[in-house]
């Protein structure tokens, strides 16, 4: 069984806690990415970020992407799995919490993501469908 170490994909690049909603979507439309890592002092992992929260929660709401800060879109205690983890774990979180992105942490540092697309390519048929079931059939976040 893989671990999130062997599913994840490496490189995830955080946008800093005190950064523009502007600036978090240049840096996703340049990484071609849909969201990212909100990391703190210490490249502490805060939360996550994604396009669809920028729209939704910043600029429907009336909110300037350009002055309103990536902290302000971090909510809760962020989800996330230890890089040894196995597979089964990593589709534990992401089912329970109906989430379509999962950090990686290693030494309470963020080393990875692991997405839907990281699990399309890994799981077998049933795995896959079983996650797909649960994640679509969740309502949108807001």
């Amino acid at each position: 069984m893989s671990t999130a170490r062997e599913i994840m994909h490496s490189g995830a690049e955080c946008v800093n806690e005190n950064e523009t909603l502007e600036t978090a979507a240049r840096m996703m439309r340049d990484l071609k990415v849909g969201a990212l890592p909100i990391c703190g002092a210490n490249d502490r992992l805060q939360g996550i970020i994604t396009d669809r929260d920028i729209v939704v929660r910043c600029i429907a709401q009336g909110g300037d992407p350009r002055s309103m800060t990536a902290r302000e879109m971090a909510q809760g205690t962020p989800i996330w799995v230890e890089a040894n983890a196995d597979q089964s774990e990593v589709l534990r979180l992401m089912q329970q919490n109906k989430i379509r992105r999962l950090p990686v942490m290693e030494n309470r540092r963020l080393i990875g993501m692991i997405s839907e697309a990281d699990l399309a390519v890994r799981l077998d048929e049933h795995s896959l469908h079983e996650f797909a079931e649960a994640i679509y059939a969740a309502e949108p976040t807001s």
